[in-house]
């Protein structure tokens, strides 16, 4: 924001939404009116038809969408079954949802510092944060730009640890691992994206991804989305109402 006064902020929009729909309306709004003649509002075939796109975009087998960034992180933290004290490695600078979902699926942060020059998380000072406890890392990807996977991929692979890559901010995203271009939320266990509005890729209200190449995984991801079953009214464990809306989905489709 910008100060008027030592004790006033006034908020100055980074990204002029108005402006952004004038200029893809004509892109949007028959792909949701199409939701709207239909009334197929929950699960709808463009909930399917995005969640192959993302899943294509980001080198993933699958693609689960689910009803916010900040329950993607959830959901797959929910799929490593965390005990009171296992720890989950977090980078010290990210938004409040990396450790908050971590707290909220029954583990503990643990915060590592950042490497100064990319703002992401420091391998070194992951390895420094392994303890006995330590179950996995969330390596987020910020401002577009991937982590060093290489580093953290090798450190996770000495110690057993699970990796869940937080790419709210970075759909889409490259870089060269291993000497091949990967995506961000390809590598990891799970990705978890953000379709929040003010994101790379942002929807009309809340809205989120996860994306997966292990067909047990994914299959886990979409029980715990729908309450903890496959299946209407039969439920393996408990789980959460975390769906993404058709009509976001219908948005989604017209911007990607």
């Amino acid at each position: 924001g910008a100060a008027t006064d030592p004790g006033v902020l006034v908020n100055v929009p980074l990204l002029d939404l108005v402006a952004q729909y004038r200029a893809i309306k004509d892109d949007v709004l028959p792909l949701v009116m199409g939701v709207v003649e239909r009334q197929h509002f929950i699960l709808g075939e463009e909930v399917a038809r995005l969640e192959r796109e993302i899943a294509a975009l980001s080198h993933a087998k699958h693609g689960i969408a689910c009803a916010s960034g900040t329950d993607a992180l959830l959901l797959a933290l929910r799929t490593l079954d965390l005990a009171p004290g296992d720890e989950v490695i977090c980078p010290a600078f990210t938004f409040f949802a990396t450790a908050g979902t971590v707290h909220n699926a029954g583990g503990t942060p643990v915060f590592a510092d950042i490497d100064p020059e990319t703002f992401n998380l420091s391998p070194a000072a992951v390895e420094a944060a392994i303890t006995p406890r330590t179950r996995a890392i969330i390596v987020v990807h910020l401002f577009g730009q991937m982590a060093d996977m290489d580093a953290l991929l090798a450190l996770a692979a000495r110690h057993g640890l699970s990796v869940i890559e937080d790419a709210a901010q970075a759909i889409g995203a490259r870089r060269q691992v291993g000497g091949a271009w990967r995506a961000a939320g390809e590598l990891g266990a799970i990705g978890a994206f953000s379709f929040f509005p003010s994101k790379n890729l942002g929807c009309w209200g809340d809205g989120g991804m996860m994306v997966a190449q292990d067909d047990a995984v994914a299959a886990r991801l979409r029980r715990l989305r729908t309450h903890g079953g496959a299946k209407q009214y039969h439920h393996d464990e408990v789980g959460y109402n975390s769906r993404l809306d058709t009509l976001q989905a219908a948005v989604l489709l017209g911007k990607l």
